[in-house]
């Protein structure tokens, strides 16, 4: 089962970073949470990986829909938006499917809110290759 949306941009790490965000406050979305998985693995167990970083994005019209249709969606929320270091002058983009909420849920009132959220992120990744190419 697909559960992300992705692209990958012929972008440096830090420019595919900035863009991102953005691109998500342009779509409507605020950044509530981030998670530096580098640094957090470098100082939790001492390894190194390549750069990632997960944003924990917010619509806050679509997110209310969503825990009135279903409060159990919480769970879930924000939605993740992952971006990676692939090599020097590449990264890529991943978000969690909004679509997976109503597919995880069984309730049928999440599919056109989720659909909603899903066309937004789809044309904001669609933006940031567009813009990189």
């Amino acid at each position: 089962m697909e559960f992300t949306l992705a692209a990958d941009l012929p972008l440096p790490y830090d420019e595919a970073v900035s863009r991102t965000r953005a691109g998500l406050a342009d779509a409507g979305f605020g950044v509530l949470t981030e998670i530096d998985i580098k640094a957090t693995l470098k100082k939790k167990i001492d390894v190194d990986v390549p750069p990632k970083l997960i944003l924990g994005a917010c619509q806050p019209t679509f997110a209310h829909a969503a825990l009135q249709a279903d409060p159990r969606v919480a769970a879930v929320m924000p939605c993740n938006v992952v971006v990676s270091a692939d090599g020097e002058s590449a990264s890529r983009i991943e978000i969690l499917d909004p679509g997976t909420m109503e597919q995880m849920t069984g309730t049928p009132e999440l599919g056109p809110i989720a659909e909603q959220a899903r066309g937004l992120l789809s044309d904001m990744l669609d933006d940031l290759v567009k813009a990189s190419n």
